[in-house]
């Protein structure tokens, strides 16, 4: 499930594909629905009705990039859709448009270059994408302003139970969910995929307006930086050591509560967890924490090498450790 999911292009704002495949996963299992801005709503019937009423997100889109313009010669230029570092995006095949015109993108020869040139990322502006074409008017009949571009990418396990694949962020996360809603439940719970979470958590916030959970739990993937020569607090999460559960990134302050229930039910099963050593980046907790009256939330991440580009790196044992952390962490949110 999680090659399908992985494999699926689906940029911030076109996550139509990525939606059909889960809905298609989750319709003979719960009721759903879908919201304004397309993330999907889905309520699980348990053997109890719960006093508390919980979620759990993820989020369907990846990063991206999007057309914003065609060269005399027929290049494209391009912004991004999310957080992108240019550093990953250099002579990187990609994926255009419905119709899945390849490209390439490309930077001025590196013997071209002048002495700054060669000390800094390029910017985004001085990059084009190389369709093949030989015209403005060439270009234009394969792809269109407003065209959504996908890194291509494969999937591929290798080494010691690990995984390469773009759009880890967040299909992980999705799923987990999916599994959990094709399962037997112990009580009522509702389940967001959410929308545009790249690009401000925007899908969140609706969907989370929309359930009014008490409580909400959000599966995610967290930048891991476990690399040769980083040392200490600098690696941030390993892969390897298990699930990644947040005290608190740059857009929410997570319960302490929660966050010491999560180590104690871990330590309790006998699973490995861990959490980050810095406080950095952000995800779905930030817009659900605060819509509507409030939410209680908790992230579970799967820490994943090179997140946001083409190539993002995980650990399968990583997943597994975080699924046995759900099965034994839910039945004690509920109360």
């Amino acid at each position: 499930m999680l090659k399908d999911l992985c494999l699926l292009n689906g940029t911030s704002g076109d996550e139509s594909r990525v939606r059909e495949y889960i809905i298609s996963q989750i319709k003979d299992y719960c009721e759903y629905r879908i919201d304004a801005l397309g993330s999907i709503i889905a309520f699980k019937k348990g053997k109890e009705t719960p006093s508390k009423k919980v979620s759990l997100n993820a989020h369907m889109d990846e990063v991206g990039f999007i057309v914003t313009g065609i060269t005399d010669e027929g290049y494209l230029r391009f912004g991004t859709v999310g957080g992108i570092d240019s550093r990953v995006c250099i002579d990187r095949v990609v994926s255009i448009g419905q119709n899945g015109v390849k490209g390439v993108i490309g930077d001025k020869a590196f013997h071209l270059l002048d002495a700054d040139e060669r000390k800094k990322c390029p910017d985004f502006d001085k990059l084009l994408i190389d369709i093949g074409a030989t015209s403005k008017e060439e270009a234009q009949q394969a792809v269109s302003l407003g065209d959504f571009i996908y890194f291509e990418s494969d999937y591929s396990e290798f080494g010691n139970g690990f995984i390469k694949a773009k759009a880890l962020d967040d299909r992980v996360g999705c799923m987990l969910l999916i599994e959990l809603i094709q399962s037997e439940l112990a009580y009522d719970t509702y389940f967001c995929f959410n929308v545009q979470e790249e690009v401000g958590l925007r899908g969140a916030g609706c969907t989370a307006y929309s359930v009014g959970a008490d409580v909400a739990v959000i599966l995610e993937a967290t930048t891991a930086a476990d690399l040769d020569g980083v040392t200490g607090s600098d690696r941030v999460c390993v892969l390897g050591d298990g699930p990644v559960i947040s005290f608190m990134d740059r857009r929410t302050i997570y319960p302490k509560d929660l966050f010491d229930l999560g180590f104690a039910v871990a330590k309790e099963n006998g699973i490995p967890v861990q959490t980050k050593t810095a406080v950095a980046g952000g995800n779905d907790a930030g817009a659900i924490q605060r819509s509507g009256a409030g939410a209680r939330v908790m992230a579970i991440s799967v820490p994943s090498r090179y997140i946001h580009s083409g190539a993002s790196v995980i650990k399968k044992s990583d997943i597994d450790h975080m699924r046995k952390l759900l099965h034994a962490l839910l039945p004690k949110l509920y109360d």
